[in-house]
């Protein structure tokens, strides 16, 4: 019981980084309207979202 639970934990983790870093890398587009920013800010992930949602 308790693996099965450590199994689920991780894979909502997996998917919420990958979910913040596709969002980021949206956001970084929209706004900058450049790859190479996109892929930053998608490599910092949920940071960054974070960080756009306080500054704008």
């Amino acid at each position: 019981m308790n693996e099965e639970k450590r199994t689920n934990v991780t894979q909502t983790v997996k998917a919420g980084v990958s979910f913040g870093s596709a969002l980021a890398m949206v956001i970084s587009y929209v706004n900058w309207h450049s790859i190479g920013w996109a892929i930053f800010h998608g490599i910092l992930g949920w940071v960054y979202v974070i960080y756009y949602a306080i500054k704008y």
